[in-house]
């Protein structure tokens, strides 16, 4: 059952009812809050009964959990948990990739196809030490040598570790030198090793049985949440089926059907579930598709010489192509596949060591925008994203100090250029250190219990109803402009009034526990905003693929041409081209320009001197 605390109650209250509950032979836990409402979960069958408990000091309601599986339900724990393994999350807005072989045969094996793997964009690495095999003849695992070659592979490469436990009897060793601990499909219903795993206070990636359910799946995790450690991942792997024609079969409905049960994120292994190379792409495409927040692929350079598994196991060129389409996949169910997280978190993490606390990133409106969305996608939990009610503030926050970074919306797919932020990068001595264009997905979004026939007004953003004007077109709504679509959200759930609705994504209704009313508004699906993040100092250290410039041509005959045959005479591509008058200057404008090249590399000097010579005024906005 989930207790319900009084508003007002203090944390002296509430640690008065623990001792209380517990003195009662109650196993309660603390869960996080919900809109404001703090909460208490009880686990099992409580000593007293639901009315003696409901008239403890403190408790304003008791609701009671209808699943079997407490802690992994979304009853005591509605948000989705995300995961993080020492850099690494798994969950949330990025998408996780993990690789390797696998089996861990050699340190030069190991080494070999971890800088395949993370060269390629992979943020985990796997390889088993102790392998279950069906025949007792084939290869067992290196045991701890393996162990030791996975740690050294994490120290030379930088990619925190998985290997799979058999037996409570390895904890010491797996403990040592792993990160994340995974639980084999043969093992899914070993409760002592469950147990165990879940007292070792490690992430544990649990794959489901051969023969499992979801449910039995679901409460094997329970097994190891109930030992204190939360930081469980799930592994659909392929069920044991009637058909012979792959190892497994791939149950890719699981994937929905676990996002709706728990909050756990979900990973998918297609190898082992297909047992096939040429099959392994396809199904780890449709995975996230599906809306995985991840895969566990394996990576061998030379798998037919290899020890376990070689037939499935991709060969260094198939994973990189699986990984750039992966790349252009991801946005389209909300997430982000970013080959250069890892190397990001850890710039901004030495600058939060050596400076006085972590960095802090602005974002334009609240949380559950667009604005937001990115900022999260950019940074994950790097930084502590702080919201602003104006682009002009963000601007200001980080000339005054008050904030490390911005994110901010450049231009939209469907409704043009964001002139405002333009002209604000124009104005402050600020650089782009980056960019990331968002998918934008528009719904209508009302209270629970509403209906399309009785929506009488609609808030949202100008820029959203001018994404959804087809879509708008049908209906002789009030239309009212806010500062952001979360806000439009937000009044929507504050007003509890059904013939209001608003205009926002999903995370919005999520958020704010609203309905769908109708969803995919937008007026064409090939709807991007690209975002870029501004700020003083670089990020990244890599070479930069673009740069963006601002300038102004003199008043005479060919003036602009002159400045953009410099690009074509050096054979750089310019993908952007846009004016902007300047102001107090009547009819005279400012050209933005973006191109794919680095103008500030060396070999760039004489493209950069000969666009400044042609221009009456020049401005470089950033290299990225």
């Amino acid at each position: 059952m989930i207790l319900e605390l009084e508003k007002d109650l203090t944390p002296e209250g509430k640690a008065q009812l623990i001792r209380r509950l517990k003195a009662l032979r109650c196993d309660c836990r603390e869960l996080p809050a919900v809109e404001g409402t703090q909460r208490i979960g009880i686990l099992g069958k409580p000593g007293p009964g639901e009315e003696e408990i409901g008239r403890l000091p403190g408790v304003q309601r008791v609701v009671r959990v209808t699943t079997p599986y407490k802690l992994a339900g979304r009853q005591m724990h509605p948000h989705d948990t995300i995961v993080r393994v020492r850099d690494v999350l798994v969950g949330g807005e990025n998408l996780c990739v993990i690789a390797g072989p696998c089996a861990v045969e050699s340190l030069e094996q190991a080494l070999t196809i971890g800088r395949e793997v993370k060269q390629a964009g992979a943020t985990l690495f796997r390889g088993g030490a102790f392998k279950p095999r069906t025949s007792p003849y084939s290869f067992q695992g290196l045991e701890e040598d393996g162990l030791k070659i996975l740690a050294e592979v994490r120290e030379t490469l930088g990619l925190p570790v998985v290997t799979e436990m058999t037996s409570p009897s390895q904890a010491d060793l797996i403990f040592k030198y792993v990160d994340v601990v995974q639980i084999g499909a043969r093992n899914m219903q070993n409760f002592e090793l469950l147990k165990c795993a879940g007292r070792m206070g490690k992430p544990v990636l649990l794959k489901r049985g051969l023969a499992g359910t979801i449910e039995e799946w679901l409460m094997s995790a329970e097994y190891i949440l109930s030992e204190g450690d939360g930081q469980v991942i799930l592994c659909e792997r392929g069920i044991r089926t009637f058909e012979p024609y792959t190892r497994n079969t791939l149950d890719l409905s699981a994937i929905p059907v676990i996002k709706k049960l728990t909050h756990l994120p979900i990973v998918i292994d297609p190898s082992h579930a297909t047992g096939m190379r040429e099959k392994v792409s396809p199904m780890a495409r449709a995975a996230v598709a599906a809306g995985a927040d991840g895969i566990m692929v394996e990576v061998h350079h030379d798998p037919e010489r290899a020890l376990s598994d070689g037939a499935q196991s991709l060969y260094p060129a198939q994973f990189r192509q699986l990984m750039r389409d992966l790349y252009v996949i991801a946005p389209v169910i909300g997430k982000r596949l970013d080959f250069t997280h890892m190397e990001r978190v850890r710039t901004i993490g030495r600058r939060s060591r050596e400076g006085s606390g972590k960095p802090r990133a602005g974002f334009m409106g609240r949380a559950g925008s667009f604005s937001h969305k990115a900022c999260l996608q950019y940074f994950a939990d790097a930084v502590e994203a702080v919201s602003f009610h104006a682009f002009r503030a963000i601007f200001e926050a980080i000339r005054e100090g008050g904030i490390d970074y911005g994110v901010i919306p450049l231009e939209n797919s469907l409704s043009g250029s964001i002139h405002e932020n333009y002209d604000l990068l124009r104005e402050y001595d600020l650089r782009i250190l980056g960019e990331l264009p968002i998918r934008i997905t528009q719904n209508l979004l009302a209270v629970p219990g509403a209906e399309l026939a009785g929506i009488r007004r609609i808030l949202s953003h100008p820029q959203g109803f001018e994404q959804c004007r087809r879509f708008l077109s049908q209906f002789d709504w009030e239309q009212v402009a806010v500062s952001d679509t979360a806000a439009a959200a937000e009044r929507v759930r504050d007003a509890a009034d059904p013939g209001l609705a608003a205009i926002a994504n999903q995370s919005a209704a999520e958020h704010y526990g609203l309905h769908i009313l109708v969803p995919g508004i937008e007026d064409n699906p090939r709807n991007f905003t690209r975002f870029v993040v501004v700020g003083r100092e670089p990020i990244e250290t890599r070479k930069a693929a673009k740069s963006s410039l601002l300038c102004s041509a003199r008043n005479e005959p060919g003036a602009l041409f002159s400045i953009l045959q410099v690009f074509a005479e050096h054979r750089i591509n310019m993908i952007k081209l846009e004016s902007r008058p300047i102001p107090g200057e009547p009819w005279r404008y400012l050209f933005y320009i973006d191109v794919e090249a680095d103008l500030e590399a060396p070999e760039m000097a004489g493209v950069r001197r000969a666009v400044e010579e042609k221009s009456e005024f020049f401005k470089l906005l950033g290299c990225y």
